[in-house]
């Protein structure tokens, strides 16, 4: 694909205007509000100091905070999805989904880079670029696809002394095109010269079938009993189909067949994947199709799934999709299918002209102007798009008695977590407004008030205070600093209030729009002239309160000043209703949540994924035994997936595993997404590359000047299983030849209980461990840890569950984002008691693998400077290091020296 699947936020939306098909849809909204996500400024390494314009010091490439030493990182600028894997001449081509303008997501075109190994890459010129009009607007992105050596020169492209290499990629075309204006198809490329430069083909589009999510082609050569030609993967991603063509020239496409929907349908499919295996230790071969999918993934945001079954030249059958959906076992709470709420308390939206967001009665599946809803049980289900996505309100179960250990629910739509101390409505804190609240009488300026307004700002100072942009602003006027000069987001300037007296302990105000952290895009108050408070806004149009505590600094006198230096899409900030006072302002809660409520306190919540899939989710009631407790469904949020979908409250004995966790996944972690193969590696090795990271927090990454990383590349194969032949991956053998194996050390067999440090600490390395549980409750590894313990990343394994997992929730820097801190685990069998582990470290990543690479967890982390300790640790009892291996590795991307 080319972009995030996440929702991209608007700044205004009204009420009763969106269509939900139109949220869900990133092209769709990229069409309406390219300058939501344009180029974006370079953000400033953590730690680093920033300038006045937000400048980042030169730091060497290969040296900044965070740049992996052993992974591929683009030299600057965004980059996400592989492209076009290639082995040709013997030379590893990748190329990538990449901005060559900035490092946020944007002006997408092809990357490349080379290598002789697979470990060592050297980064290319610009591959294949965005087309553009002779008035300079981009008309054609170039979102993902695949290359394939054209031996036979069947496409003509080149001669047959010297066959091309055709690219076969998904044109995303802009609403600039004259004629497909909103539309993907797919489309060719071709180079004469081992892949330097590229020419697009003159009769693009090759396949197009008038869809806005059409891509991610990816090309092979099939040969078997129906015949030898090309055969293209592609995805309809919001139908959650695989879409299968056949073509002899590669410019005629003809239609085959397509699979799905099957197995993870929670987000949009992207970046399939097809190809065949031989299973180990067997003469079968079967065949394996990778799916991406985003959201919906089984730890969260992106991942890929697969499915293993066969192809015959024209249909591919999978034997590995799970039809079974039994309800958990348990007493039955509420399944809304008598067509009633029953006994709950249903709170609609005062004056709400269609009853929403629930109106009186269950719904019964999909609403006007939804996509469609799936995964509910029964006749009915709790949905909260009644109107669209902008009326709020609850829905309040019956109290009851805590009896059981676990209710388990469907739930789904919106992901808006909960926030304790939240308030639900958008009251103002006590205290003194300042400026009015910008509520001056038409016709008066900011400048009139005594403000002082520079750049664009001052060109046009009767756009200050604007009337426009923004939500859950209090009156009709704010600060916009997009409409507060004539160039949108591209106006730069500041606004600096009239001195005044602190006279309270707090400063609270109303903040939203762009996020920006190189010091480009601030709210700053100044005190003798300079910046003693800063803030960013959310990179959220709706306005939420901030506040600083300014106790330290009552009867002094100061300065608020809107400092915009930043351009490109959310290039802005809004600011409303400054009050000063004793007490901070409450943030307003924006959640789309089920939460458990015992003793009047929210104690567990749970929230949908950006998707109208429902799967279940289960709140642990065993702390509560006893007591009164109810459930409440709040709808608290009116843009972008502001909606619960809910369903089959039941109690129970244990807690319901998510659907997903019954599916087939190519990694466990969060940061393995949009993986795909290599065509034509020699020897008949299948390698597959992920993007190390998730589109729940890509764009945040606290990365410069460069933003994202491939996974290392793997071997994969398929190996005989109790529930079939299923994939195993390994890192490429070809990473040995970065060990550094006389600095290597090796610790002697030995119990632990409690944690020890390592006499060896790294941060670049490849760990092989053997661990036995012992009389262990839990055991493991720790890495990326600093001295005193405070920080460190936690790899292990949980006896009472049988499952491993990676820790980030102590890993460093988090802060970037809510739904970077996680724990990811996977169910691993131990094998003759054992834990076998390989564990590579990188800079700012960890990817384990289990059991011989049965199972991966692959996670990004974002260490302090210097947190490079290691130790092993055990909780409950004494566990066993039967073996362990620390060996340093060579950095493979711009090596030092």
């Amino acid at each position: 694909m080319g972009g995030p699947c996440a929702l991209l936020p608007l700044d205004t939306r009204t009420k009763g205007k969106v269509n939900e098909d139109t949220a869900f849809d990133p092209m769709a909204l990229r069409r309406r509000r390219r300058s939501a996500v344009g180029v974006g400024a370079l953000i400033a390494p953590a730690g680093a100091s920033v300038g006045p314009a937000g400048l980042t010091p030169s730091v060497a490439v290969g040296e900044e905070p965070y740049r992996p030493a052993v992974h591929f990182t683009p030299r600057e600028n965004w980059m996400n999805d592989p492209n076009g894997l290639v082995y040709y001449k013997g030379t590893y081509h990748l190329f990538f989904q990449h901005n060559p303008s900035g490092n946020r997501w944007g002006n997408m075109s092809w990357g490349h880079a080379t290598s002789p190994d697979l470990i060592h890459w050297t980064q290319q010129p610009l591959a294949i670029a965005q087309t553009f009009n002779e008035a300079g607007d981009s008309i054609e992105d170039i979102f993902s696809g695949s290359v394939v050596v054209d031996k036979t020169n069947s496409s003509g492209l080149g001669t047959k002394t010297n066959p091309p290499l055709v690219a076969i990629y998904t044109s995303a075309y802009t609403d600039k095109h004259p004629t497909l204006a909103g539309k993907q198809a797919q489309s060719l490329a071709y180079s004469l010269d081992a892949g330097k430069t590229w020419t697009k083909y003159t009769g693009n589009p090759v396949l197009n079938r008038d869809s806005a999510n059409f891509r991610d082609p990816k090309v092979f050569r099939y040969s078997g009993p129906a015949g030898t030609y090309w055969v293209m993967a592609a995805v309809e991603a919001q139908e959650h189909r695989v879409l299968l063509y056949k073509s002899a020239d590669l410019k005629n496409w003809t239609y085959l067949s397509d699979f799905g929907p099957a197995n993870a349908v929670g987000g949009q499919w992207e970046c399939p994947d097809l190809f065949q295996l031989a299973v180990q230790g067997t003469k079968e071969r079967k065949w394996v199709l990778v799916v991406n999918i985003n959201p919906g993934a089984v730890a969260g945001g992106s991942g890929g799934q697969y499915f293993v079954g066969d192809f015959d030249g024209t249909t591919f059958t999978s034997q590995s999709t799970v039809t079974a959906d039994s309800l958990p076992t348990g007493t039955n709470f509420a399944d809304f299918n008598d067509g009633t709420y029953g006994d709950w308390t249903v709170a609609n939206e005062p004056g709400n002209w269609k009853g929403g967001p629930w109106g009186q009665a269950p719904a019964t599946g999909t609403l006007e102007g939804q996509n469609p809803v799936s995964g509910f049980v029964g006749r009915g289900l709790v949905n909260g798009f009644l109107d669209h996505d902008w009326p709020v309100g609850t829905l309040r179960s019956p109290d009851f008695t805590v009896e059981s250990d676990y209710v388990n629910f469907l739930v789904g739509g919106g992901k808006h977590p909960h926030v304790d101390g939240a308030q639900l409505r958008n009251e103002p804190p006590p205290g003194t407004l300042l400026w009015d609240g910008f509520e001056f009488p038409d016709g008066t300026t900011l400048a009139d008030t005594g403000w002082s307004l520079t750049g664009d700002f001052a060109t046009d100072p009767w756009r200050n205070p604007s009337t426009a942009g923004g939500d859950y602003f209090i009156g009709r006027k704010r600060i916009n600093t997009w409409e507060g000069g004539p160039r949108g987001d591209d106006n730069t300037g500041s606004m600096t209030s009239p001195a005044f007296e602190i006279t309270g302990d707090y400063l609270s105000m109303l903040v939203g729009a762009g996020k920006r952290t190189d010091g480009s895009l601030e709210i700053q108050l100044l005190v003798d002239g300079e910046v003693v408070r800063s803030l960013t806004g959310p990179g959220d149009g709706a306005l939420n309160w901030r506040n600083w505590n300014v106790s330290e600094l009552r009867g002094r006198t100061a300065q608020l000043r809107v400092w915009d230096q930043a351009t490109g899409g959310w290039g802005h900030l809004t600011m409303d209703h400054v009050v000063m006072g004793d007490v901070p302002a409450t943030v307003r809660s924006d959640e789309t949540a089920v939460n458990l409520v015992v003793d009047g306190q929210v104690v567990a919540s749970a929230t949908g994924s950006n998707s109208e899939y429902l799967d279940w989710q289960a709140f642990d009631l065993r702390p509560y035994a006893g007591k009164q407790a109810h459930i409440e469904i709040v709808d608290n949020n009116r843009f972008g997936w502001g909606h619960i979908l809910a369903d089959e409250f039941r109690f129970g004995t244990a807690p319901a595993p998510t659907r997903a966790e019954g599916y087939d996944w190519l990694d466990y972690g969060r940061d393995y997404y949009a993986a795909v193969s290599f065509n034509d590696v020699p020897a008949g090795k299948r390698v597959m590359i992920g993007w190390m990271n998730n589109w729940d927090y890509a764009n945040e990454i606290p990365t410069s000047p460069w933003r994202s990383a491939m996974a290392l590349p793997r071997n994969v194969w398929l190996a005989p299983t109790p529930k079939g032949p299923r994939l195993v991956s390994r890192v490429v053998q070809q990473a040995g030849g970065l060990d550094l194996s006389a600095q290597a050390y090796a610790a002697a067999a030995q119990s632990i209980s409690g944690e020890t440090l390592l006499p060896k600490a790294a941060s670049v390395a490849r760990i092989d461990a053997v661990l036995t549980p012992g009389t262990a409750t839990r055991f493991g590894l720790s890495v990326h840890g600093n001295a005193d313990g405070s920080e460190r990343t936690l790899i292990g394994y949980d006896m009472a569950t049988g499952r491993l997992y990676v820790d980030r929730t102590a890993s460093g820097k988090l802060d970037f984002a809510s739904s970077f801190p996680s724990i990811d685990d996977a169910s691993v069998a131990l094998v003759g008691g054992k834990l076998t582990l390989s564990i590579y470290l990188d800079r700012s990543s960890v990817e384990v693998f289990a059991q011989g690479g049965k199972t991966s967890i692959t996670d990004q982390v974002f260490p302090s400077a210097g947190s490079d300790r290691i130790g092993v640790w055990a909780e409950g009892g004494a566990a066993r290091v039967q073996s362990l291996k620390v060996t340093p590795l060579a950095p493979a991307m711009f090596p030092r020296g």
